[in-house]
């Protein structure tokens, strides 16, 4: 018997809406329209303009803050399945509250695994996101996860820098896996930069494990946030005798003072993707879309395809 393909229909929240432009306009088709009726204390309520009766709905949305990112994805998930969608696939660009994955100290909460018990219990069927802060993560979910690699979408673009002396570096030691594992893209050596933090956003002190001399280094992470750790690791490494420093980081949390911290950085260049819109333009900040990646990924899933293949990296 013939595979069955339901009608795909592609959603956004209001979160990630030039991205879900994106992603539809990659997949050949139109987003779907979602209107946001909001009351006069803030509170709001999603609808779909439109039926996803037997469909395959796929919704769009990064649950970066504010919080109401997440709660108007909840709320999209819950009036799918009461719309009596076939199958409802949460496409998460940026899954927030990765960083709470596990308790380090007493009394606290787990966010990660919060938000994965409120994601299944609105009802979703899958799971579709991109460079988890704890790949573990995806162990939270007893549905389908598809966690997509940044890599493929980085690698390219650093190969056509032409950086003649290239070494891969991490900002800390809890990133040096995954700086290892985009080494071996490059046939690269890895350098660690050593941290130890006061408090959360604050860094007390900083060393450079390796050798940077003359060398053109790629700092490696997943997440950029207040780009503290970034800046002082760029500004440590140039001293250390590198010819230049840049950084390729998925996420592109930037909160508070990020901005002025990057253009006041030794950082040649941050590489980010658009899992998160950019709140102002920086010259030293170059975008790079995951759109094609995400429509391929969407349109493997309906057509119950390999996701695995998208992990190839050129």
């Amino acid at each position: 018997m013939p595979l069955q393909f339901n009608p795909v229909k592609l959603f956004s929240g209001s979160g990630s809406k030039e991205l879900a432009t994106e992603i539809a306009a990659s997949y050949g088709r139109d987003l779907g329209e979602v209107i946001l009726s909001r009351f006069s204390d803030g509170e709001f309520q999603p609808h779909f303009n439109e039926s996803v009766r037997g469909s395959d709905v796929f919704l769009i949305q990064s649950t970066n803050q504010p919080s109401d990112n997440l709660i108007e994805l909840l709320m999209l998930i819950d009036a799918a399945r009461r719309a009596s969608a076939h199958y409802v696939t949460a496409v998460i660009p940026y899954f927030g509250l990765a960083r709470q994955d596990r308790k380090d100290k007493p009394r606290v909460a787990i966010g990660a695994k919060l938000v994965a018990n409120l994601l299944v219990a609105a009802g979703i069927n899958r799971i579709m996101t991109m460079d988890l802060h704890a790949a573990q993560i995806q162990g939270f979910f007893d549905i389908p996860v598809d966690h997509l690699d940044a890599a493929v979408i980085f690698v390219p673009y650093i190969k056509s820098l032409g950086l003649g002396n290239l070494t891969i570096a991490s900002p800390d030691m809890g990133g040096s896996y995954r700086a290892r594992t985009f080494a071996k893209f490059f046939n690269a050596e890895v350098v660690i930069c050593d941290k130890r933090r006061k408090r959360a956003n604050e860094i007390e002190s900083m060393t450079v494990i390796g050798d940077v001399t003359d060398q053109d280094i790629v700092l490696i992470d997943d997440i950029c946030d207040t780009a503290g750790t970034l800046s002082k690791a760029a500004g440590l490494i140039m001293e250390r005798g590198a010819r230049s420093v840049r950084a390729v980081c998925t996420h592109p949390v930037l909160s508070g003072k990020a901005y002025e911290t990057i253009e006041a950085s030794a950082l040649t260049e941050l590489i980010v993707t658009d899992t998160i819109p950019l709140k102002r333009h920086s010259d030293k900040i170059r975008v790079l879309s995951t759109a094609d990646l995400f429509a391929k990924a969407i349109m493997n899933v309906n057509e119950h395809g390999s996701i695995s293949q998208l992990f190839k990296v050129d």
